[in-house]
């Protein structure tokens, strides 16, 4: 299946469908609050990201090629949750929104990189040594994934049992896309950087993707240009982005100085006629001279 990339050229019933949510003719859905994370590892070719292939059935966003993350639950706003890195006062000044919802955007973005495979940000007490989990594989570890997946445990009590902090200073901001205003099913999403720690690995646990992968980001994008890999635009652009620098710590360090905007792609007209989805305009260097392929 070949599928066309960044700039994408829209059906004519989605750029008059995009006219009459314009136009006011139509209520956008009201878009739900999510994180991902773009894990990363070094590889010969530059930075290597991990990929989630989503179940095909899935009614958002299936058979395509993912990060790991979703939505933001309840309870990873609670305040007890334990904490070290920077504040959530901090965090928020970096993702453009308040103190709590900075706190539940960090939360659920070690939760559902735990939840999706297998790898936690987090680390004994200072008081303890301080430090990242090592080692996730064991039975027990599954069986807490298990139940942070299914909402039986929530995140706080998991790691206060195991005298555990999030550790997010492992976490680095780097983008923040919405959803178009014309789609059925909508996510406010912020998208953060971490590298795998040390001793940690990957496994393919989650229920929601059919496969998954560790693929340096260029490659990533030379497959989704060939047609045989299924990248949604915010995707491609953010894996075309971090193609551009030599491994993860020159991600992560770019990542120190990030403060993030929301962009929601709209309409706009293609030079050769039709209409595409706008990118965000230190995207667009990148762009230039691709095409669709």
């Amino acid at each position: 299946m070949r599928v066309p990339v960044p700039p994408v050229a829209l059906p004519d019933q989605l750029v008059e469908l995009a006219r009459e949510y314009a136009d006011g003719r139509r209520e956008p859905v009201e878009p739900r609050n999510a994180a991902t994370v773009i894990l990363l590892r070094p590889s010969p070719e530059g930075p290597a990201v991990y990929y989630l292939r989503r179940q095909r059935s899935m009614e958002f966003a299936g058979g395509m090629c993912v990060y790991p993350g979703g939505g933001v639950d309840p309870r990873d706003f609670d305040q007890d949750v334990a904490w070290a890195g920077p504040s959530p006062a901090e965090w928020a000044s970096r993702l453009g929104c308040d103190d709590e919802m900075a706190r539940a955007l960090v939360c659920a973005a070690v939760r559902e990189t735990f939840e999706e495979s297998g790898v936690l940000l987090a680390g004994p007490h200072a008081d303890s040594g301080g430090g990242v989990v090592a080692d996730t594989t064991g039975d027990d570890w599954e069986a807490d994934r298990v139940a942070l997946e299914s909402r039986e445990l929530s995140m706080t009590d998991f790691l206060t049992r195991r005298g555990l902090v999030l550790r997010t200073d492992l976490l680095g901001v780097w983008a923040a896309w919405l959803t178009p205003v014309f789609e059925p099913r909508r996510f406010r999403t912020w998208f953060f950087v971490a590298a795998l720690p040390e001793g940690q690995r990957t496994r393919d646990v989650s229920s929601e993707s059919s496969e998954v992968t560790w693929l340096p980001a260029a490659d990533a994008v030379a497959t989704a240009d060939r047609g045989e890999m299924l990248l949604m635009p915010p995707t491609y652009l953010t894996s075309l982005e971090v193609a551009q620098y030599a491994d993860p710590a020159a991600v992560l360090a770019a990542a120190g100085e990030r403060r993030v905007e929301m962009h929601t792609p709209t309409a706009e007209p293609l030079p050769g006629g039709g209409w595409t989805l706008s990118v965000p305009p230190h995207l667009q260097p990148l762009l230039r001279g691709r095409g669709s392929k």
